[in-house]
């Protein structure tokens, strides 16, 4: 079993990061056994369709990197890097433009969402983003792909190209990925909005707890959230209706490990005032060892680069012969 994933480099993580995605990454780290792999790589490849100043980025990397890290996960047991240091994605991509279709393309809701109106004005790279996400899966013929609903269509475009470059070359070179639906997987709304994902590019920073906030801050974001004036229900279906109420019930389920329906029925009858207290505690006290260990690690800048180049070193290896079948499989000769 070789499972990959990625996620974008947008310097610090925030809540929704961690409780949606990176708690699944580690679990699915420490319950790996020896003949599985897991690669986890930063897409900075991925973060040139916005622009962005040179050293922003880097350090958008490396904050990553401490973040990870931080959060759980082992460079010595998973393979982290980030695509810049392993061409391979992006030859393996390029490749691949020959293989996937416009049509394909075309289909993909998230670009349409992404660019509405200005379709015109969209970056090149924005287009044919999903054939680079193909590439960052076939180049490891990972058997495995960690999706949320918004990256299910992109892993079956994956197959679709893996599918016809298989057949159209003859060959039996691409694994065709299978999606992992972690079996908890949170869903993070904006304190601010409780029908908006929480978001680093929501213009107000109360709208997400940050991994770099500090426990003062973390109880005023709480506090100051979203809420409605009716007390919490006996379960969780009395939540219908109610997104913002939903939202932070179902944060502290995910921490405390809990149902939203025991959550409800240890507060039930009890209004905010009382459940964002404790709710605020749990927090402080979730994400204080993340904080303090990701305060750390971001001051050592060379310490973060041997991180990512020592993955990059296992990565590039990893990909190689799939690179080299794929160059051969289409007459190119190297």
């Amino acid at each position: 079993m070789r499972v990959l994933s990625g996620i974008q480099p947008t310097g610090n993580l925030h809540l929704g990061n961690y409780l949606g995605a990176i708690r699944n990454w580690v679990r699915m780290q420490d319950e790996m056994d020896a003949a599985s792999q897991c690669f986890f790589f930063l897409a900075d490849m991925h973060s040139i369709t916005v622009h962005e100043a040179r050293e922003q980025r880097i350090r958008n990397v490396r904050d990553m990197a401490a973040a990870l890290v931080a959060a759980g996960i082992d460079p010595e047991r998973s393979v982290l890097f980030n695509q810049a240091r392993v061409p391979a994605h992006a030859e393996l991509c390029w490749l691949l433009n020959g293989t996937a279709r416009i049509g394909w393309l075309n289909r993909m809701t998230q670009f349409k969402d992404k660019v509405g109106k200005d379709r015109e004005g969209a970056s090149i790279g924005l287009f044919v983003y999903p054939v680079l996400q193909a590439a960052d899966i076939l180049a490891y013929n990972a058997t495995h792909v960690p999706v949320g609903e918004d990256q299910k269509q992109h892993l079956e475009l994956a197959r679709d190209i893996a599918t016809k470059f298989n057949t159209d070359f003859g060959v039996d070179l691409f694994t065709l990925p299978d999606p992992i639906i972690p079996k908890e997987s949170a869903r993070i709304m904006s304190l601010r909005d409780g029908t908006a994902k929480m978001s680093k590019s929501d213009p107000s920073d109360m709208s997400r707890i940050n991994l770099t906030d500090d426990d003062d801050a973390i109880m005023q974001k709480v506090k100051k959230a979203k809420t409605d004036p009716e007390p919490l229900p006996d379960s969780a279906e009395g939540l219908a209706g109610r997104p913002e109420a939903n939202n932070l019930v179902g944060i502290y389920a995910t921490l405390a490990g809990k149902s939203m329906d025991a959550v409800c029925a240890e507060f039930a009858g009890k209004g905010f005032g009382a459940f964002k207290p404790a709710l605020g505690e749990l927090l402080v006290e979730t994400l204080r060892p993340i904080r303090t260990r990701f305060t750390q690690l971001r001051t050592d800048d060379a310490a973060l680069d041997a991180i990512l180049e020592k993955g990059a070193a296992k990565a590039r290896a990893a990909a190689e012969p799939t690179l080299r079948a794929a160059y051969d499989a289409m007459g190119l000769m190297r």
